[in-house]
């Protein structure tokens, strides 16, 4: 069975974006994209929410034009493309590629999308994971903790209802001080 992961990067504090959505303080470089690359190259679908997906595809339509030739960020681009893309939105009304639109996240449609064959889902956008996180559908968290507090900016988790019970898969620490935490449902 497929399944959903939540795949995204994170301040200390917990902090999905800093105030008025920066992203800047993301510490990210070949090694770690390079681990990105090798993980996402086994999936087999981007869940996205509309921003998140925009936001996308709107920096990576065009990235290869100023890339080098090879190396992790080349190779990023081309997994991105390739896989195809669920978008969850009940605004946009085009969209390019290999991707399809979604109005609503039905939790029993998310099931049999699991039960599908091939490699994981990955998602991204903090009102989607939260949305999934409702429904009980994620079952593996991989955050790249940066080194930095923010102090403020958007938190990529909401107060929850109840506690979920996670175990420690991997932890993974990069050159540029980035660690990953890796953790499983424990169902």
């Amino acid at each position: 069975m497929r399944k959903i992961v939540v795949h995204l990067a994170v301040s200390l504090d917990g902090f999905f974006e800093g105030p008025d959505h920066d992203l800047g303080w993301h510490r990210v470089d070949d090694e770690m994209i390079a681990c990105i690359d090798e993980y996402l190259a086994t999936t087999s679908a981007f869940l996205f929410g509309r921003v998140t997906h925009q936001n996308m595809a709107g920096f990576w339509a065009g990235a290869d034009e100023d890339l080098p030739s090879s190396g992790p960020r080349r190779e990023f681009v081309g997994i991105y493309r390739r896989i195809p893309r669920i978008v969850f939105s009940r605004t946009l009304e085009q969209v390019e590629w290999a991707t399809e639109v979604h109005r609503e996240v039905d939790p029993e449609e998310i099931r049999s999308l699991q039960r599908q064959p091939g490699g994981d889902m990955t998602i991204g956008g903090a009102d989607l994971v939260e949305t999934f996180r409702r429904h009980d559908l994620i079952d593996e968290y991989r955050l790249f903790v940066n080194p930095v507090l923010l102090g403020r900016g958007r938190r990529l988790f909401a107060d929850g209802e109840a506690p979920t019970g996670l175990r420690l898969a991997e932890v993974r620490q990069f050159g540029n001080g980035v660690v990953l935490l890796r953790h499983e449902r424990d169902r």
